[in-house]
């Protein structure tokens, strides 16, 4: 069920194996195998697959069908992904130069190429669920879909 979902969602946002795989931060064989059933990823990496395309770890192993865990959010527009992609390399920036932000004592600077990886899918996760949860918040109810 695992690999069958997987590849509906990686088919629904219109990317290869190659480029989920390098958004995901492994390789692409190692999805192959995902979707193939040949190979079951470790908890964490369900949770990371689940958080990278909005789904609940249940929905990819096929217990539940509810697609997704927060479907009475607003989606992002065009402006908002701008927005968000606009604050990330601002934040990135800040955290480059100023000296002042650190990550496990570790300015990111310092940080291996995997860890920075996984420091910046965190953010843009954030970031993206903030903007959903305050879309909904505060879009006056006549102007919602």
């Amino acid at each position: 069920m695992l690999g069958k979902r997987l590849a509906e969602l990686r088919k629904s946002k219109g990317l290869s194996q190659y480029e989920l795989a390098n958004r995901l931060g492994f390789s692409r064989g190692k999805l192959a195998n995902y979707e193939q059933g040949s190979r079951e990823p470790d908890y964490e990496t369900l949770k990371h697959i689940a958080d990278y395309f909005e789904v609940s770890v249940d929905y990819l192993l096929g217990r539940t069908e509810k697609h997704n865990y927060n479907d009475t959010l607003p989606n992002l527009t065009e402006k908002d992904e701008k927005d968000i992609a606009k604050d990330l390399e601002d934040i990135i920036n800040n955290l480059s130069t100023d000296g002042y932000a650190h990550f496990d004592g570790r300015s990111i600077d310092e940080l291996d190429e995997e860890d920075k990886e996984l420091l910046l899918a965190s953010l843009e996760n954030s970031m993206r669920l903030a903007k959903r949860l305050a879309k909904k918040k505060f879009t006056p109810k006549k102007y919602r879909k």
